[in-house]
């Protein structure tokens, strides 16, 4: 039985990181996915510049079933959007704020994170129906623009992404963050390449690690 919406983003907001996966091939995505879920990270994103990436994403889903979320990056329109949830995406992500991406994706009842920046982009991208909003990039802002953003705006859910890395990551979401998107801080070609997939799983358990301990600081302050 498939995961209700509800449980999917449960799923997704128990993990805090969203690990954005580039790889040359399915089976090297596969080998990737497996060694960052031995680390306890279960929510994948594959970009839509993967090649083959409508087959990547229903080969990793039927690999892992509810186990994994498996969701699309750098979806531009609803055509594409409508694509990924035929192969099997549980959710959306996009690096800006496109209406009809949002709009295709409550329709079936699917996660969607649509990118924006600044609060007016943000606040746009809550109130057209977005589940989540990707602040992207957040590389050049640092935590403390989530903090400032989360002030006004504390009921948006905020993903920050770019730039995310074990070092920093609890800053982001004792600022704030719902969610981290982390890409090559986590995993990248050179490592997957390589076959270091022990080193995957570590960085995946140290950034699972960095999540728990900031949030749980901040509940007992």
């Amino acid at each position: 039985m498939s995961m209700t919406k509800l449980e999917q983003m449960q799923q997704l907001e128990a993990c805090g990181i969203v690990a954005i996966i580039r790889a040359n091939s399915a089976d090297e995505l596969i080998e990737a996915a497996a060694a960052i879920h031995a680390g306890g990270v279960n929510v994948i994103e594959v970009t839509m510049t993967t090649p083959n990436a409508l087959q990547v994403i229903n080969d990793v889903s039927s690999t892992y079933g509810d186990t994994v979320l498996v969701g699309a990056g750098s979806v531009l329109d609803a055509e594409t959007a409508r694509a990924v949830m035929l192969a099997g995406a549980d959710f959306v992500v996009s690096p800006v704020t496109k209406p009809d991406v949002i709009e295709i994706c409550n329709r079936y009842g699917k996660v969607v994170i649509p990118g924006a920046f600044t609060p007016t982009e943000i606040l746009m991208a809550w109130e057209t129906g977005a589940d989540y909003v990707k602040v992207f990039p957040s590389s050049g802002v640092g935590a403390d623009y989530i903090k400032d953003v989360k002030a006004p705006l504390p009921q948006i859910p905020l993903v920050p992404t770019g730039g995310i890395n074990a070092e920093n990551a609890a800053d982001f979401i004792r600022a704030g963050a719902t969610a981290l998107g982390v890409g090559s801080a986590l995993v990248n070609n050179q490592l997957i390449a390589t076959g270091e997939f022990a080193t995957l799983t570590e960085r995946a358990e140290n950034l699972v690690k960095e999540v728990q301990r900031a949030r749980s600081s901040s509940n007992s302050v």
